[in-house]
């Protein structure tokens, strides 16, 4: 499945980083519609699902002050636990509908390059500076629409499978959280922008393989994600650093220009980070032990979010990767070894989950 989306996001790349020779000809125009808040629509659910959360949990701990227990099925269920059904869905189905537009608005545009929407600066300093900006490319539409479109797809799921369960406001909150950070990492112009959603996306997995931490295996799984995934983003931090360096630039776009030793060596670090994330050998072990999570987040952390997140990365810096055989030897290395050990592995599974 994931050989096949890269393939797919690697020549999206390509053309994100490139466009086409019909494109330069036609000479359409892409006008972004409302970028802004297909981002700020999840985090928007985040708040208020938060909001039910805490207050679920302020009357859970007065119940069990007095004495007692909270019944949620007393007198109807609260609404704590009936609008997140509608928050959580509701804020990603209008986000999908957005990108929708914009997609549709993107086929007839055929970019040359990445359109930039800036909204203010985020950090100066001297003749540095970042700004808050998000790119909207080939690249980043199609993760766009693979993010709210199955995530959208996932949290309806949610809504029964977890309708019970006593942290439902909670749940949807972390699950919104999810969303938004992986959107600011396939929508983030600029490199500490990015980070950003790559860190945020690590912190929402351990919060949901975790979810049900009275349970010893969901906790330990849990702190595995945490641990295997910080010590891959190690590679991250470095080659952001370098890139930065090098092209004096903190924009994605403009620092993939720069050559020589440091591509080389970026390259090979933003696989390392890509490698955690997507869980390829020899850090295969925490996305394993991650199905203690409720099953949704399972879904999720296949299919939209978490390992497409190195699918992702391998696609937008595919120059990087490209650049020197060394870099690309080592990717099909590591990529042949892991499609080989997982089959093996697949042989002899008995939980199909």
């Amino acid at each position: 499945m994931y050989a096949s989306l890269a393939a797919v996001l690697f020549q999206v790349g390509e053309a994100a980083s490139a466009g086409g020779q019909e494109a330069a000809e036609s000479g359409a125009h892409f006008e972004p519609f409302l970028p802004g808040l297909i981002v700020l629509l999840p985090l928007l659910g985040f708040v208020l699902n938060g909001v039910l959360a805490l207050r679920h949990a302020t009357r859970s701990a007065e119940a069990v002050r007095a004495g007692g227990e909270l019944d949620l099925d007393e007198g109807g269920r609260p609404l704590t636990h009936t609008l997140p059904s509608l928050i959580g869905p509701g804020v990603l189905l209008l986000a999908f509908v957005i990108t929708s537009v914009n997609f549709a608005r993107m086929l007839g545009a055929h970019l040359e390059e990445p359109v930039v929407v800036t909204y203010w600066t985020w950090m100066a300093t001297g003749t540095f500076s970042v700004d808050a900006a998000l790119q909207l490319d080939q690249l980043s539409m199609i993760m766009m629409m693979i993010v709210t479109g199955v995530g959208f797809l996932i949290h309806v799921f949610s809504v029964g499978y977890m309708k019970d369960d006593p942290g439902y406001p909670r749940y949807f909150a972390y699950l919104n959280l999810f969303i938004f950070f992986m959107l600011v990492l396939v929508m983030g112009a600029s490199y500490p922008l990015m980070f950003v959603g790559w860190e945020g996306v690590g912190l929402c997995s351990y919060l949901l393989i975790g979810f049900w931490f009275q349970r010893p295996e969901a906790a330990d799984a849990a702190g595995r994600a945490f641990l295997y995934t910080r010590s891959a983003d190690l590679g991250l931090y470095v080659a952001v650093f370098m890139l930065i360096g090098s092209a004096g630039t903190s924009e994605i776009a403009a620092s993939l220009e720069a050559g020589g030793s440091a591509s080389t060596a970026a390259g090979l670090l933003l696989l390392l980070a890509a490698m955690g994330k997507s869980a390829q050998v020899p850090l295969q072990d925490w996305l394993m032990r991650a199905m203690a999570g409720p099953t949704p987040v399972s879904a999720l952390l296949h299919s939209a979010t978490m390992v497409a997140a190195g699918v992702f990365l391998f696609a937008r810096f595919h120059e990087l990767f490209m650049a020197t055989e060394i870099v690309i030897t080592v990717v099909l290395a590591v990529a042949t070894f892991t499609a080989i050990f997982s089959s093996t592995m697949a042989m002899v599974a008995h939980d199909m989950k």
